[in-house]
């Protein structure tokens, strides 16, 4: 090897040895983790990924807030990670955008998060006495209402307000986007099988033939005329050509609320009812949510 070519060589070695030891660290990026929990109300286990922030395998005492996201009708606890939402959150982390949480996505199934017309599916109960104590026991989340909530998309977010509003007192904030809520029940008919196609779906969670007054009693814009809902944090947005028809139903709960007072946060964008619309304003719910919860010293964010 003549001089010449040996001086090339040795000038681009010290480049790249040079550019490994003074490059800048890499940034930390959170990571999904998808396990299941055994229900003995549901009898199965129940699959469920978590979002664990940049921070949590470093700082090992830490505790941080957790917020419950649901998945909309004919998706599945996995819908963060393969519609790129997980990068999307990663982002909004890296940039400094959004608070570390840790953000929980349950498996519901086709069920909408409630107990089912007859009994045999009791999803609500599971939720609230087996999964929220067993995913917040295993992982380091911060106690109490003020560092807990929940949000959901279509019918995670029928599925949300369902929740929050029936059990106030367990959540900081609750949020949803393009929620599965209905302006009027049409009137069913068995001639119409466009109409029981669509209804079809419906029978796990409210019966077969479908409970008119079933739906009604679960629905959360019934739940909201006189649940106590001071100190629960609520948003809510849809997209204004919803394929569903679902921003009829939510301007229906934003006149409610306001008739009644209670502070909320209400947003009618362009759009339908498909995963573009989402992404796009997932980070404000997420956002919304972060803020909502109550700050802790220090001190309170670790484990003694």
């Amino acid at each position: 090897m003549n001089k010449v070519w040996r001086a090339v060589l040795t000038a681009l070695l010290i480049g790249f040895i040079g550019g490994i030891l003074f490059a800048p660290a890499a940034q930390a990026t959170g990571r999904a983790e998808c396990v299941s929990l055994p229900s003995k109300i549901l009898e199965r286990a129940v699959p469920y990924c978590v979002l664990l922030p940049p921070s949590y395998d470093a700082e090992k005492t830490r505790r941080y807030p957790i917020l419950y996201l649901l998945h909309g009708l004919g998706d599945n606890e996995e819908f963060l990670v393969h519609s790129g939402g997980m990068n999307l959150v990663e982002d909004l982390w890296e940039q400094h955008q959004l608070g570390e949480m840790l953000i929980v996505t349950p498996a519901g199934g086709v069920g909408f998060y409630i107990n089912s017309h007859d009994g045999k599916r009791r999803y609500e109960d599971f939720f609230l006495q087996e999964f929220m104590p067993g995913v917040e026991k295993r992982y380091r989340a911060q106690a109490g209402r003020g560092s807990r909530g929940i949000a959901g998309i279509s019918m995670g977010g029928y599925g949300a307000l369902h929740i929050a509003f029936q059990h106030p007192q367990l959540f900081a904030a609750v949020g949803a986007h393009s929620a599965a809520l209905i302006e009027k029940l049409p009137n069913i008919t068995t001639e119409n099988s466009r109409q029981m196609s669509q209804l079809r779906v419906l029978g796990p969670a409210f019966g077969s033939p479908f409970d008119t007054a079933f739906w009604n009693q679960n629905d959360p814009v019934t739940i909201a005329h006189a649940a106590h809902l001071a100190g629960l944090k609520i948003y809510f947005d849809c997209g204004s050509e919803d394929d569903y028809g679902f921003e009829l139903g939510a301007d229906i709960l934003d006149k409610l609320l306001t008739s009644r007072h209670v502070p909320h946060e209400f947003h009618l964008y362009p759009g339908g009812h498909d995963w573009s619309y989402f992404a796009a304003h997932l980070p404000a719910l997420l956002e919304f949510e972060f803020h909502a919860f109550t700050p802790l010293s220090p001190r309170s964010t670790t484990t003694k």
